[in-house]
């Protein structure tokens, strides 16, 4: 039996799956006249703002494969590669416009929710995050399963061939992923900043407050950031893993292995399927109550996943070849693992975020000297976990005696923590669902206790994003070192000489790049912020009556503040990542590239770590004290953890999770441009 065949069954079955969970969620009510208002106005935001960045990103796609193209008719490129590009910035732009639309469909419906009970509430959120992870791993392998029966029935290619093939097209669904992700992150963080700075800190209203005229744009950056760019920068993760493992099976001699990541694919949407069923919640409204909700229906995935892994290795490889079962294995903990890592620093539940909320109490620099300190600290154990599910997986699957095998299982190590994705995305997405909830029941005037348990949800949330960047972040730093392998393999090297010049130039480069692009996404945000915090304070100081509840802001003001300022800052961050590995690949040549691709990942996962942690600690400090801890709503700590919550808001919604498709994209990018530089450089030229 050709297992492959499994690849579009799960595909369809994951689809039909998100189609039954949005017709779930719309049959529940979406509660007053003045919430569906609400609700329209965040989702003709979002539509709108997405509706102008597709078109930004179009231009760039088409004139992107117009180089392709020529290159192509040079034979500097794969001839499939062009339209291959095409597809994966499709897919991945659509598996977030999905999941964003379900998503701003679902948050007055979750208000609503709410109001019954609290394991109701959850069950909505949950089921919104469902369809977007659900869309984007079925969307996934959808793409995946279409070329590969394309390239072998219809085009007739060896494996080797189709493997390559497949292996750049993932350059497609990182640029969009990249776009889709700075560009949310820069406008749902300068909307929160400046609606929080101006209306919290300044004017001293509560968050959410309808009398502020940045909380309409807040909510729709949720949505096209949180949501829509999450959802794109996933699906390249998932992509990635899958298309690289599949080209180290084929390095190692080892045909049959082509199957088992896209296999593992398939039967990680149905054991997450399956999972999404144990999600539900007493009604005590306390993180380690809604956080073993969630917990159990992806431990269940797990479980499942390693049983059938076990049985798919047996009977597909035979008995030999055990080993591979437990780099699958490997990675698989190591996801759960750094869950839990991030989950400790993250979560207002455990020490280190309550001792960043304590700090408040001596003023904002404290606690952000606390929150930097957490972020850094929190790096270590991500660090060993990943390590060792490298060298795991490496050794015992033959590493020691073939080294293409050994590669092989660290390129399934990371299959095994993307292949629950299904349902650890679904406990991201649902994060902004539940902040959107509370901002709707607060500009509602839904009843108090309505808001504490949707504050319960988004807190909750704010655990969830950071596990799931954690999660996304870990795999990220596995894939890109299953893509160096395969970028060495394309330009036909095995081993790096570090202490030759241009290598140890491209080394640093490498390890600068994280950095510089760091810095021009925090910039990109405090500009926009910038612009937003001046036209709140313009609005509360001109419009009469407003303060006093009179008078209605412009909200759509501050939208188009926000669209504008996202669509002109992205621009140079993502092109950064596009650009670099060719000028160092023409400069310097092919070895520097390969050492920058290596400098990039060591100080993008330490760093990307770093910022989402810091990020998500500072969040959940603000919200201990907001749940009436260290002086409650309102006082001296209360605002200096509000301005602890400002910095982090790009550390963790935009600088950091970008950080993990930048490090894949210069890969791919390398990997697709490599026959540029594969047999010279200007350096070569220059000295000889």
């Amino acid at each position: 039996m050709d297992l492959m065949i499994l690849a579009p069954i799960g595909a369809v079955l994951s689809l039909l799956f998100a189609g039954f969970l949005a017709w779930r969620i719309k049959s529940f009510s979406t509660g007053t006249e003045l919430m569906t208002k609400i609700s329209a106005a965040i989702k003709k935001g979002a539509k709108a703002y997405l509706k102008r960045q597709y078109t930004g990103v179009g231009l760039f796609f088409a004139g992107m494969f117009v180089v392709l193209i020529v290159l192509s008719f040079f034979n500097l490129v794969n001839g499939f590669v062009p339209f291959a590009f095409l597809t994966g910035g499709f897919f991945s732009g659509l598996s977030g416009y999905i999941g964003m639309s379900i998503a701003t469909s679902a948050n007055a419906r979750t208000a609503q929710a709410a109001s019954e009970s609290l394991n109701k509430g959850l069950r909505v959120a949950f089921s919104s995050g469902g369809v977007m992870g659900f869309t984007v791993v079925g969307l996934g392998l959808l793409d995946l399963s279409i070329w590969y029966y394309l390239l072998t029935l219809v085009f007739q290619l060896d494996i080797a061939s189709v493997t390559s093939t497949m292996l750049t097209f993932g350059m497609g669904a990182s640029s969009m992923a990249l776009f889709a992700r700075v560009g949310g992150g820069i406008f749902t963080k300068a909307a929160d900043v400046g609606a929080d700075l101006v209306g919290k800190v300044e004017a001293g209203i509560p968050e959410d407050d309808p009398r502020n005229p940045a909380v309409i744009a807040d909510n729709v950056g949720d949505n096209v950031g949180d949501v829509a760019g999450m959802g794109a920068d996933l699906y390249e993760s998932y992509v990635g893993s899958i298309v690289s493992t599949a080209s180290l099976a084929v390095a190692a001699g080892l045909e049959k292995g082509v199957m088992i990541p896209m296999v593992m694919a398939a039967i990680g949407i149905l054991a997450s399927i399956i999972g999404t069923f144990f999600v539900r919640s007493g009604e005590k409204a306390e993180q380690k109550v809604l956080l073993s909700a969630l917990r159990r229906g992806v431990n269940i995935s797990s479980v499942l996943i390693a049983v059938v892994a076990f049985l798919l290795v047996y009977f597909l490889l035979g008995q030999e070849y055990i080993g591979v079962f437990f780099a699958i294995i490997s990675g698989l903990v190591a996801g759960i693992l750094i869950g839990l890592c991030t989950e400790y620093f993250t979560s207002d539940s455990y020490k280190p975020t309550r001792n960043v909320s304590n700090s408040s109490a001596t003023g904002p620099a404290t606690v952000i000297i606390s929150g930097i300190s957490l972020g850094m600290r929190s790096t270590f154990l991500p660090i060993i976990i990943v390590g060792v599910s490298v060298l795991v997986s490496y050794f015992a699957s033959g590493g020691a005696s073939n080294f293409n095998m050994g590669l092989y299982g660290i390129g399934l190590s990371a299959v095994g923590m993307l292949s629950t994705l299904g349902i650890t995305l679904a406990t991201d997405a649902y994060g902004p669902v539940a902040d959107n909830a509370g901002g709707i029941a607060e500009m509602s005037h839904m009843a108090p206790e309505v808001r504490e348990r949707t504050d319960a949800l988004d807190s909750l949330g704010n655990t969830t994003a950071a596990t799931g960047k954690g999660f996304a972040i870990g795999s990220a730093a596995l894939t890109a070192l299953a893509l160096i392998v395969s970028y060495m393999n394309e330009v036909h090297f095995t081993t790096l000489d570090i202490l030759q010049p241009a290598t140890l130039i491209g080394l640093f480069i490498g390890g600068m790049l994280p950095f510089l692009f760091s810095s021009m996404t925090m910039n990109a945000v405090g500009r926009a912020a910038q612009g937003i915090v001046v036209e709140v304070r313009r609005q509360f100081r001109e419009i009469t009556g407003l303060m006093e509840g009179k008078a209605d802001p412009d909200y759509a003001r501050c939208v188009d503040i926000c669209t504008r300022s996202a669509q002109k800052e992205m621009i140079l961050p993502a092109m950064t990542g596009i650009i670099s590995p060719i000028l160092v690949g023409l400069i310097l040549g092919p070895y520097a590239v390969a050492s920058m691709l290596a400098g990039a990942v060591v100080t993008g996962f330490i760093l990307a770590v770093m910022m989402a942690n810091s990020g998500g600690a500072w969040d959940n400090a603000k919200k201990y004290i907001e749940a009436g801890n260290n002086g409650g709503k309102g006082s001296d700590a209360h605002k200096a953890a509000v301005v602890g919550d400002t910095v982090g808001d790009p550390f963790k919604d935009t600088s950091g999770p970008s950080i993990n498709i930048l490090i894949k994209l210069l890969s791919m990018v390398s990997i697709v441009f490599a026959g540029l530089f594969a047999n010279g450089c200007l350096i070569d030229l220059f000295f000889k």
